[in-house]
């Protein structure tokens, strides 16, 4: 199941990034790459403080603001404050109307219904006006893959291989899976896929890279914890981090928005 199998291996106050001014990004930079929040916000809050301990200069979101969680204004406010560029994701543009329910879960189908109904109109019209792609220093950016940006899940070292064919640039951020992981490829060789626990760290200098932070706010590789990634691309290296937040708190409020109690249980589980 490694190198080239079917899978990889194995509102309170927050702090602030240096946040860069006008269109231009600086030379040498250290970003904080956020993903699939899902209206948790004890999981982002617990998340932003870890960064502004960091030193970062800017926060990237990859998507999926909303869904799942009981807090979506919140996220998505606490979102609009702190990230340079942030992304559209399934859940989100569900939520705007801009994509159908068919394909979803009946408990994720259920909350975009309760997001809906739950979340004030100007925090609707911004999520449904962001793009689920980007580009920003020369990094490509996509929830879900550079070959289907909304829906399309990466987790095989396959499917990598056919994405980093498609994607135009040399190193590509995604979300989406929930899953935090790297898949990098060599010149005239196959893609490698790697889960990536808390701590470890890549250095992205050489070959193509598909990189995933994994998921602030509902994690799917049995590590509860919120997790996000440092990238730095001055020193070119990416570091996965995770960090100890309130799971029964945001667990207790899904509960008590009346949401599908396996919402729940997932955030306990990390699955």
């Amino acid at each position: 199941m490694l190198h080239g199998a079917s899978q990889p291996r194995g509102l309170q106050d927050c702090g602030s990034v240096r946040r860069q001014q006008g269109p231009g990004v600086p030379g040498s930079m250290r970003v904080a790459i956020i993903s699939d929040i899902h209206a948790n916000r004890h999981a982002l809050e617990a998340v932003l403080g870890d960064i502004a301990d960091s030193s970062v200069d800017e926060i990237w979101c990859l998507g999926d603001l909303v869904g799942y969680g009981a807090e979506p204004d919140a996220c998505v406010e606490l979102a609009r404050d702190q990230t340079v560029i942030c992304l559209a994701g399934n859940h989100d543009l569900a939520v705007a109307g801009e994509t159908p329910l068919a394909d979803f879960s009946d408990a994720a189908g259920a909350a975009v219904r309760w997001t809906q109904r739950a979340m004030t109109r100007e925090n609707i019209e911004y999520i449904g006006a962001l793009s689920p792609s980007g580009e920003r220093a020369d990094v490509g950016l996509f929830h879900g893959s550079p070959r289907e940006p909304v829906w399309e899940y990466v987790l095989s070292a396959q499917l990598a291989d056919l994405c980093l064919d498609a994607q135009e640039h040399r190193i590509c951020l995604v979300g989406h899976s929930h899953v935090a992981l790297s898949f990098d490829r060599a010149s005239g060789g196959p893609a490698i896929g790697e889960l990536r626990p808390a701590g470890s760290g890549v250095a992205i200098a050489d070959g193509e890279w598909l990189l995933n932070p994994g998921s602030v706010g509902q994690p799917r590789d049995g590590d509860p914890r919120a997790a996000w990634m440092l990238l730095d691309l001055d020193g070119e290296t990416a570091r996965f981090k995770r960090c100890a937040y309130d799971i029964a708190g945001a667990a207790g409020a899904i509960r008590a928005a009346e949401l599908p109690a396996s919402l729940a249980e997932r955030l306990e589980q990390g699955q």
